[in-house]
Formats: C-alpha cells, sequence, structure tokens
C-alpha cells in the first residue's frame, strides 16, 4: 500500500514481518516518488520503529541491480543555503 497524497506506505518481505514503512524520499526512481499496490520492489530496510512498523526502508528500487548512488546526499544537494544571526540590542 502507498499513499501518494501522504508520500508514505508499507511493502512487504520475508524480512521485514509486519511490513516496512517506507517514504517518498527513499524511492529511488527517475520522476515522481511513487508505489503501487502490488508493485514488486527491492529494498533495503533498517530496524526502527516508524508509525508502528518495526522497519523501515532506506532505499527502494525497481530493478534487479541497486541504483548506483547517483544522488546527491541531502546535505550536499547543491540547493540555495543560508544562515541568520540574530542580535538583540540591550534592553535600555
Amino acid at each position: 500500500m502507498f499513499d501518494a497524497a501522504e508520500g508514505w506506505g508499507v511493502i512487504d518481505g520475508p524480512d521485514v514481518p509486519g511490513g516496512c514503512w517506507v517514504h517518498f524520499s527513499a524511492i529511488a526512481i527517475d520522476g515522481y516518488q511513487v508505489l503501487a499496490a502490488g508493485q514488486r520492489v527491492r529494498f533495503v530496510a533498517e530496524a526502527g520503529e516508524q508509525d508502528g512498523f518495526r522497519f523501515r526502508a532506506v532505499k527502494v528500487w525497481t530493478g534487479d541491480e541497486p541504483p548506483g548512488s547517483s544522488r546527491k546526499a541531502a546535505d550536499s544537494s547543491g540547493a540555495f543555503r543560508s544562515s541568520l544571526d540574530i542580535a538583540f540590542d540591550e534592553p535600555r
């Protein structure tokens, strides 16, 4: 099951009893990152509580081989970064 509007769903496999929570950001496909019910996928999961599930997916793909790590890490994306330092005047 996958709720595209919410951006998360559950995938199942023999190594993740009870299902594995998956967020759209873990789906390693080009284009719109969504899964369909009954779609065969491969995935890497980690143990950890997530919305009532004992496992969460860290990478999901549809082919036989895991995709290369051509995706940049979130903190090295090249997106604009900014910081702000706020200084308050001393009370009068």
